[in-house]
């Protein structure tokens, strides 16, 4: 169950995920799906309900909660989540107990309506060290890992890994991570590919990754009190590097704790996160490979910083920004968000266009609505519950503490 103490949620038809940070998001089909993380009450950091899976129906703007169960993990946050064939797969993370080097996975594409979490026990190889706000990318049914903060023994220490400090009875140390891990689905296999050449980025956390065809890209990140915003690649096939990524021209700040998402077959776009004079950010940047260039997005609003949040992309190019912070977690750690930033990055077809200005003037329009074809009229009616929702939100955004934010362009 939620903690205790939390404010009272708006009526179930038009609820709002809770607000957290350092939780997972995937999208599967017309569907966002969020599982975990943390928030703050009481000046006291409360681990969210490992049994509950919220999910958004992306077409109606409905949110709605599933208990789930079988074999679940602990509550925590800073796990890595990604998705492959509709299974969502939770790896690592941190809690009271500490690092974890688990792996989970559940089917989201149930016909039961029965969200079962499975423990991946029964695998080959020897999986990566615990650790938490890490980063992966998916590649031809892999799980490839990069990253992250956690815990070695001293017999596990290699150049991997940049020791941050260290607790001598056990002989553990703590540190970030630049080694590459690999669980391949098919197979139930783990292990580390051979590095063919290149020279691989920094050991970091709370940095991001995300795939653009055979090519992994990492931005950005965290090692001591550093914060960083170079850009590399590795080749997916043949295991290389490409070194810092040279750009000329404009390059965003440095940062942790953002997103990198993958627009189009060569564009990438960045959002978000904490600068190292710990301010939290609002900027969003395009990354077009072609070109080799960053393009700052102007149109953007200043007034909706995130950190810790998550990225999805949804089916006309819009990318869903969940959650986070709008505060320095380190400092205020009280800033936790619950909306839903949806932002545009091309336009929308004419059809859901035409949806849209039905759904908003569906008042106006309710005497012809009836006379459209069945598989339109469906459609119609999702984007009618849809901008009832926004506008329902937006009115009891004092309640609820956050509100839809549709297009920012």
């Amino acid at each position: 169950m939620a903690a205790e103490g939390r404010a009272a949620s708006p009526p179930p038809a038009f609820r709002v995920a809770e607000e957290r940070s350092g939780h997972c998001a995937v999208v599967d089909g017309h569907v966002l799906y969020v599982w975990g993380g943390y928030v703050s009450i009481e000046e006291n950091e409360v681990y969210l309900p490992h049994d509950e899976l919220w999910v958004y129906e992306v077409d109606s703007g409905l949110w709605s909660v599933h208990l789930m169960e079988g074999e679940l993990p602990p509550s925590m946050s800073g796990s890595c989540g990604a998705c492959i064939n509709g299974n969502l797969y939770i790896f690592g993370g941190f809690d009271d107990k500490g690092y974890s080097n688990q792996l989970y996975y559940v089917n989201l594409r149930t016909r039961n309506g029965t969200y079962l979490w499975k423990k991946v026990t029964d695998f080959k190889g020897q999986p990566p060290t615990p650790r938490d706000k890490l980063a992966c990318w998916v590649y031809k049914d892999r799980l490839i890992y990069f990253g992250g903060y956690g815990c070695r023994k001293q017999n596990e220490l290699s150049d991997a890994f940049d020791v941050h400090d260290a607790f001598w009875e056990g002989q553990i140390y703590w540190g970030w991570h630049n080694d590459v891990h690999v669980f391949d689905t098919r197979m139930q296999t783990w292990y580390q590919p051979s590095i063919k050449r290149g020279v691989p980025p920094q050991p970091r956390a709370a940095h991001s990754c995300a795939v653009l065809g055979n090519k992994g890209f990492v931005f950005g990140g965290r090692v001591l009190q550093t914060r960083m915003n170079d850009l590399h690649s590795l080749n997916l096939d043949t295991w290389s590097w490409s070194g810092k990524i040279h750009i000329t021209g404009e390059i965003p700040r440095d940062r942790s704790w953002h997103t990198l998402t993958p627009i189009t077959e060569d564009k990438l776009f960045l959002f978000g996160g904490l600068s190292s004079d710990n301010a939290p950010l609002s900027d969003g940047w395009i990354y077009g490979v072609a070109a080799n260039e960053w393009q700052q997005l102007t149109y953007l609003p200043k007034n909706s910083p995130r950190l810790w949040h998550t990225a999805c992309l949804g089916k006309e190019g819009e990318v869903m920004v969940f959650g986070g912070s709008k505060d320095d977690l380190h400092f205020m750690d009280t800033g936790h968000c619950s909306d839903l930033l949806i932002f545009q990055t091309q336009p929308y077809s004419l059809l859901r266009l035409a949806l849209d200005c039905i759904g908003k003037n569906a008042i106006l329009l309710e005497n012809q609505i009836s006379w459209l074809p069945s598989k339109l009229l469906e459609q119609v009616l999702d984007k009618i519950t849809f901008w009832a929702a926004v506008k329902y939100r937006q009115g009891k955004k004092a309640e609820v503490e956050g509100q839809e934010q549709i297009n920012f362009s």
